[in-house]
């Protein structure tokens, strides 16, 4: 180890780059070879790379607070979907902006340990958690609406007042991440920049015409489990849905009631694709400015998303549910000057791995509570962890275990939390990377599945929710 090293180690600046919806399989870096995400891919051969790597629950505001905790949402949020409130005549809605407490993190996040280690600490971007991030470490704030819209969208700085900005919100917030990086430059204490970007989550139709235009609908790959008896899943709801959001469920705008013309699975992921390019040029957009500003070779980047999207595998739509498509995402630790670049295939990452991996890699020390694990010694030296697993919970009560090789779930009453089917399914992802063969009921490798089915089972039992913990 030289003294570069050593430096890095000890006082680097962290970027913690989330992007929303994005799976992994969508990316060149995870052998996709027609998406164009070059920026992506030369940040994954340049790092440290995990083959496998899935969120804690596939939803937003859970996945998220997931990350922030490195906690499960059970454990952070006391909940399993995202929160909403409800209109006179009872129907659900979002909130716009946070509420205006702490509310459900009741122990120390992310950005507020950073601070404990003298880091600044800033959020650029899509937040989608309850409480505001003034009040969980962010120093300097600047996100928006919950609602998506890449035009006509209305941000917050500092949870101050509301302003509309011109053009495409992506532009806006990268071309804010630069102003961030440069007031950076001549500073000597590091920096944390929760840097989030808000496609490829629709809707699809609001971006520059360039990334609407990118991909050709006939050249988009389908996996194989989007065929039900040799037929495309076709679902008009969930592709307004897709095109435009909420101005299509909620607001009902008279041009997004019809479909365009001829519009199929095939037309919508070549969209999905469009929006994901967008995300790599604002990849590359970030580490240029990190160039310009002489910070790159002091920063350690991490590149991950969310959650996935089912986009039509199995018939299903959005995410939200275990499987594959729903819980794989992209987790990529970029430092060069500290790590050699490396893919791991034997542990499974996880989202609630981040933070504890993150205070370890900048000196401090996860605190008792997190229930991530640290990654630092892997990254550092290529040792993989005696705990290689993950678990996955759904907002409907689905509980996973995720192997490098095995997916096993049950099923729970999400209301009660009671166990209601405890062989719900068994895949071997290796030999069934799709999901088509259920094993739950064979005979094959029942041994595995019978202590899948035991750990899952454990894991529920033993897991606190929020409300339940000891104090």
């Amino acid at each position: 180890m030289n003294d570069q090293d050593i430096h890095v180690r000890k006082t680097p600046n962290v970027i913690l780059c989330i992007c929303d919806q994005l799976r992994a399989f969508e990316t060149g870096a995870y052998g996709n070879e027609v998406v164009q995400t070059p920026h992506i891919d030369q940040l994954a051969a340049e790092g440290v790379r995990f083959e496998t790597a899935v969120t804690n629950n596939p939803v937003c505001m859970p996945a998220r607070s997931c990350l922030i905790s490195g906690q499960y949402s059970r454990t952070c949020m006391g909940t399993l979907s995202n929160h909403s409130d409800r209109r006179a005549d009872g129907t659900p809605f979002m909130r716009e902006y946070p509420v205006d407490h702490r509310g459900h993190f009741s122990d120390e996040t992310l950005p507020e340990i950073f601070k404990t280690l003298g880091y600044d600490t800033a959020l650029i971007g899509k937040w989608h958690i309850h409480p505001p991030p003034g009040l969980v470490g962010f120093e300097y704030s600047l996100y928006p609406r919950v609602h998506h819209r890449h035009t006509g969208q209305t941000f917050v700085q500092n949870n101050g007042t509301e302003a509309a900005v011109e053009g495409f919100s992506v532009s806006y917030e990268s071309d804010q991440v630069k102003q961030y990086l440069q007031s950076r430059h001549a500073e000597d204490d590091p920096f944390f920049l929760y840097y989030s970007i808000s496609p490829p989550h629709m809707p699809l139709l609001d971006a520059p015409d360039y990334y609407l235009n990118m991909y050709d609908p006939k050249d988009i790959p389908l996996r194989p489990n989007v065929f039900r008896d040799g037929v495309l899943p076709f679902d008009e709801h969930w592709f307004k849905i897709y095109l435009w959001d909420f101005l299509y469920y909620d607001h009902h705008l008279p041009h997004t009631e019809r479909l365009p013309a001829g519009f199929d699975l095939r037309k919508l992921i070549a969209l999905y694709y469009g929006m994901t390019s967008w995300v790599d040029d604002m990849v590359g957009r970030l580490r240029q400015n990190l160039e310009t500003f002489d910070l790159a070779d002091d920063t350690i980047i991490v590149f991950t998303s969310d959650h996935g999207d089912n986009l039509g595998s199995h018939h299903l739509f959005n995410k939200g549910q275990l499987i594959e498509e729903s819980i794989r995402i992209p987790l990529i630790f970029h430092a060069p000057q500290a790590w050699s670049p490396k893919v791991n295939t034997t542990q499974v990452g996880q989202i609630i791995d981040i933070m504890p991996t993150l205070i370890n890699i900048c000196g401090g020390v996860p605190p008792d509570h997190v229930q991530g694990r640290s990654l630092s010694s892997l990254l550092n030296n290529g040792e993989t962890l005696n705990d290689t697993d993950a678990f996955i919970e759904t907002p409907d009560g689905k509980i996973g275990i995720r192997t490098p090789t095995h997916l096993y779930g049950i099923k729970t009453n999400p209301h009660t939390r009671s166990v209601s089917d405890v062989r719900h399914c068994f895949y071997d992802i290796i030999s069934d990377p799709y999901e088509q063969d259920n094993l739950v009921d064979t005979s094959d490798n029942m041994d595995l599945a019978d202590d899948l089915r035991d750990r899952v089972l454990l894991w529920h039992e033993s897991t606190p929710w929020l409300g339940d913990r000891e104090t």
